[in-house]
């Protein structure tokens, strides 16, 4: 349950650094962050898991490229769904999806 938590924490501040790093990214506050990483988590284990298997044969053959593309497409799609959080255009979405990727690895890596 901590790790949960603290996944979720990872999560809202590589988001809230994809905002402040990337142009076209904007969150309102912390709080919106945090439900940003919530939603942006459930459809990473529900939607993405099915995307992933629907374009197994683009992602072979782009040698698993396509999967940033199914990131951005994700990340547009919360930006959609809720009010706080904006994405505008596809390339910041790409942009911001390889940031909070890259966030939430090293900081993960820095608090295990």
């Amino acid at each position: 349950m901590v790790n949960l938590l603290i996944t979720w924490l990872i999560t809202a501040v590589a988001v809230y650094a994809a905002a402040s790093f990337v142009p076209g990214i904007t969150v309102r506050d912390f709080g919106s962050a945090l439900i940003v990483a919530l939603v942006l988590g459930l459809l990473n284990a529900f939607v993405k898991p099915v995307l992933v298997f629907l374009t197994l044969p683009v992602t072979i053959v782009t040698l698993g490229l396509f999967l940033l593309v199914i990131n951005a497409l994700i990340l547009y799609f919360v930006a959609y769904l809720l009010k706080g959080f904006e994405v505008n255009g596809f390339v910041p979405a790409l942009l911001g999806s390889i940031v909070i990727s890259i966030v939430s690895y090293l900081l993960s890596l820095l608090l295990k």
